[in-house]
């Protein structure tokens, strides 16, 4: 079998450019031709990963089947591929260290002092190669978080270098970078990619393309400077405009041959076999909608749209699918009570409650939810959502007053939902809640039956508490109904209303799996709700 590909992709000038979605993009036209890819992130962070941090530090935490907590950029890997990623596809460096560090405790490295290079280091490449060594793929594409020259990225650089000069012709690094435009004289300046690249060449390594992001077209003889100061071939320099949605990408790169000059490095074949029609034809609908709805996204991190961002992009698949354009109310769920809602609620089609931790907020939470179920606007209700669904019924239709989550009060008269038996002799944060993929079992004749159209479904979690199912059968003779149950555990992961239009509330996150070329029948059926009640109006 012939050998793998690493491509790398780094970051320059500053952060945010959009590293995940030029990996993503590429990635997507690379299998597209029909070469097998994976992309995996390393991130500088000491943290072993995200699923301890505050989402306003990172954005969200997503977790992949395997039950690993990481970084959003492998929710787009997964959305723009279509196949599930794997705790292999984020490595961070509390990671590295904390498995070279265990090593070394163990008499690994028999009594030899350990050092950045080459025990740090060759750790990382361990981890890099990991995805290739499977024969699984084709090429693997290695984003490396953070920009050239910070510290906390040495390591990885470093690395870089020494699988370049180790894999040679089957290794190439891409450099994504800025060109800005001061206003004051209306010029695109090179000089911070120039800089950006030397630092980088600094380090021993030499971009083989540049992807420059800007916002205004470059020209010739930009590109022609570019080539010359940071020394690469002028069809390495690729173009990369601002796009109206991220999903125009792939297509931005195909235009600028950004697959081929890749494959032409790599020395693979470039044969004429392209297919984005598919790719195409989402773009055309979601740039042609026949419809459009406004839903209400209730949080506690709404500032912050990155907290949600695997939801956003589950309402765009859904959307396109339906050929409706969604617009997003970001509305904070500590804003809301029974005075605020008419306000905040006026004109919605839809009511989404999100996931969260803790009880700042939850109060706007339970308000939404009497709302939505008492005013028959389609809600859906994901983690906390449904707990917060089940708790607002226990309290306004069961008439119990004091009916809580064990997570806010410890001691309430009527825990309907409660710490799930496993959790509670848990007493690390990191890596200890009810992970990755978990069978279900769906009723017939329900909405969520309609909307998978199978019995057994898997779907991904990240939570302690579930309902406590003492009190299933005071919910289902008043009216919410477990739907859907884990067949190991008996654990009730969906509930609904069936007198209401469309109510429904998941223990799981069904947002971690919708992709652009299978959205997610929860949310496609949600965003049909919603287009129904606006034309209902």
């Amino acid at each position: 079998m012939p050998s793998t590909k690493y491509i790398f992709v780094t970051g320059g000038v500053t952060s945010s450019l959009g590293k995940g979605i030029i990996s993503a993009s590429l990635a997507t036209l690379l299998q597209s031709r029909g070469y097998s890819v994976t992309i995996q992130k390393l991130d500088p962070y000491i943290n072993i990963d995200p699923g301890t941090l505050n989402p306003y530090e990172h954005g969200e935490c997503y977790v992949t089947n395997d039950g690993a907590e990481t970084d959003l950029d492998l929710g787009h890997y997964e959305r723009f591929l279509n196949r599930p990623t794997s705790q292999a596809n984020n490595v961070t460096t509390g990671r590295v260290y904390q498995s070279v560090i265990e090593k070394e405790r163990r008499g690994d490295f028999l009594g030899k002092t350990v050092q950045v290079i080459p025990h740090i280091t060759d750790e990382i490449k361990n981890r890099i190669k990991k995805l290739g060594n499977t024969g699984e793929f084709e090429i693997v594409i290695t984003e490396i978080g953070g920009t050239v020259g910070d510290i906390e990225a040495l390591p990885y650089v470093e690395t870089v270098r020494q699988l370049k000069w180790e894999l040679g012709e089957d290794c190439l690094v891409i450099h994504l970078t800025l060109v800005p435009m001061l206003a004051a004289t209306g010029e695109l300046k090179t000089k911070p990619t120039q800089h950006s690249v030397k630092s980088l060449q600094e380090s021993g390594v030499q971009p083989d393309i540049l992807v420059c992001r800007s916002e205004h077209a470059l020209g010739e003889d930009i590109k022609r400077k570019l080539a010359l100061f940071c020394n690469v071939k002028k069809d390495s320099v690729i173009e990369s405009l601002d796009a109206e949605t991220i999903y125009a990408v792939p297509i931005l790169m195909r235009n600028q041959k950004l697959d081929e000059v890749v494959l032409k490095k790599l020395d693979l074949p470039i044969e004429d076999n392209l297919d984005l029609v598919n790719w195409k034809d989402f773009l055309y609908k979601l740039r042609y909608p026949k419809h459009e709805v406004t839903i209400g996204l209730v949080g506690k991190y709404v500032e912050l749209h990155d907290s949600y961002k695997s939801i956003v992009e589950s309402f765009i698949h859904a959307g396109a699918a339906n050929e409706c354009k969604v617009n997003i109310r970001w509305i904070h769920s500590e804003s809301l009570n029974i005075e605020t809602t008419e306000k905040h609620f006026d004109g919605l089609d839809g009511l989404l409650v999100a996931p969260g931790f803790g009880e700042r907020g939850f109060d706007g939470k339970l308000e939404t939810i009497r709302y939505a179920r008492e005013n028959d606007i389609p809600f859906f209700g994901i983690c906390l959502g449904m707990q917060a669904a089940v708790i607002e019924f226990a309290r306004n239709v069961l008439g119990w007053e004091n009916a809580n989550s064990t997570e806010m009060d410890k001691e309430c008269a009527h825990p309907v939902i409660s710490l799930m038996e496993e959790q509670k002799k848990v007493e690390d944060m990191g890596g200890t809640m009810r992970l990755g993929a978990c069978d279900c079992e769906l009723k017939e004749d329900t909405l969520a039956f309609g909307a998978y159209k199978r019995k057994t479904i898997s779907e991904r979690h990240r939570h302690r508490y579930e309902f406590n199912s003492e009190y299933l059968k005071d919910f289902e003779d008043n009216g919410m109904i477990a739907t859907g149950k884990n067949p190991d555990l008996g654990l009730v992961e969906i509930v609904e209303i069936p007198t209401h239009p469309w109510f429904v509330g998941v223990q799981f996150h069904p947002e971690y799996k919708s992709t652009v070329a299978n959205p997610h029948p929860l949310f496609v059926k949600f965003v049909e709700a919603t287009i129904t009640a606006s034309k209902a109006k």
